[in-house]
């Protein structure tokens, strides 16, 4: 079955809408985890060109690397001293970082989470972000499907984000245990899980070489482990590596979240079995549109119907698609990837 799965935000992937800001005094704030993913590149590209289009100055900032709180509270800290109307944020640190929000919001700016829910959500005005545990479930269910009857007897490397747990990480983890048929115990964090098919999980920092270095780790623990999910796709090929080096390559099925171009195009080569596709040019875009309204008049952005958060969509991308799991083709993602 291939169908596009269309959130809030494909819909409006195409639409032209825009607000327009009137004040060229209105500033805004991108601070992202890093400035080199490309999945924060895009977010930053989709932020800046919406940022010119109304008329709005924005300042990026980010850390030096994947969980780098200090650095996002010193950028909250210059965005309040700077007097901006805004702040569009994925947090490192999900919970430590909500009293430097809340400072934000109570000097009257809009705070945004894109990507990445702060904990609890209602810590930010609102987030722009892909399903993120669904996007871990369509992995999940697709790597369930692929194996068959082989799934019951998986050997399952878990390469995730970061030992804090970061809300992001925690719901794509979930998303694909319980995908594939696993008992989450408390849906709030990973590794508590008791299922025998879960060798272990390990942090990637969500980079190549965080990557690579885990699955070392789990292939120490397991050397047969046949089943990876990796919170995003350099840490996917940083696997690919690592398996590459014992000769695997070729006979462990590796699952992935992002959806961009290098990415994609690694489901097209053969590393990536599947990835779930996100939309992070639309989250900033979407999100400076929201700062503009809110310097405009006071307007809030709204939660899409029946969920705690604006959801800007995801799809499962693969050649090798499987029953009951809905699927786009490398070449639609090609079509809708980024970076």
């Amino acid at each position: 079955m291939k169908k596009l799965i269309t959130g809030t935000a494909l819909a409006l992937i195409a639409s032209a809408s825009s607000v327009a800001a009137d004040d060229p005094s209105v500033s805004a704030c991108l601070i992202t985890k890093t400035d080199t993913n490309p999945f924060f590149v895009k977010m930053r590209e989709g932020a800046a060109a919406k940022a010119e289009e109304l008329g709005i100055t924005l300042n990026s900032y980010a850390g030096k690397v994947d969980g780098d709180h200090e650095t996002q509270v010193a950028a909250i800290e210059t965005c309040i001293a700077n007097g901006a109307n805004g702040i569009l944020l994925t947090a490192s640190d999900t919970s430590s970082i909500v009293p430097a929000v809340q400072q934000a919001r109570d000097a009257g700016l809009l705070v945004i989470a894109l990507d990445t829910p702060l904990e609890p959500i209602e810590s930010a005005d609102m987030t722009f972000a892909t399903d993120n545990f669904l996007a871990g479930e369509l992995i999940g269910k697709w790597a369930a499907a692929t194996l068959g009857d082989e799934a019951a007897n998986a050997k399952i490397g878990m390469l995730d984000l970061a030992v804090s747990q970061p809300s992001v990480g925690v719901l794509r983890d979930q998303g694909f245990m319980t995908g594939f048929g696993i008992d989450v115990k408390d849906p709030g964090r990973w590794g508590d899980e008791d299922d025998p098919r879960i060798v272990g999980h390990d942090v990637t920092a969500g980079n190549e070489e965080g990557g690579r270095r885990a699955m070392e780790n789990l292939l120490a623990k397991d050397p047969m482990i046949n089943v990876v999910y990796t919170i995003n796709e350099p840490a996917a090929a940083g696997a690919y590596e690592a398996l590459r080096a014992i000769g695997r390559e070729n006979d462990v099925l590796i699952v992935s979240v992002d959806g961009g171009c290098p990415g994609v195009q690694n489901v097209a080569d053969g590393v990536i079995g599947a990835t779930s596709q996100q939309y992070p040019l639309l989250m900033a875009s979407k999100g400076i549109e929201a700062i503009a309204a809110w310097a405009k008049d006071g307007t809030k952005p709204q939660a899409t119907d029946g969920k705690a958060f604006f959801d800007t969509g995801v799809a499962l991308v693969t050649d090798t698609p499987v029953d009951g799991v809905d699927s786009i083709s490398v070449e639609e993602g090609m079509n809708l990837c980024w970076g």
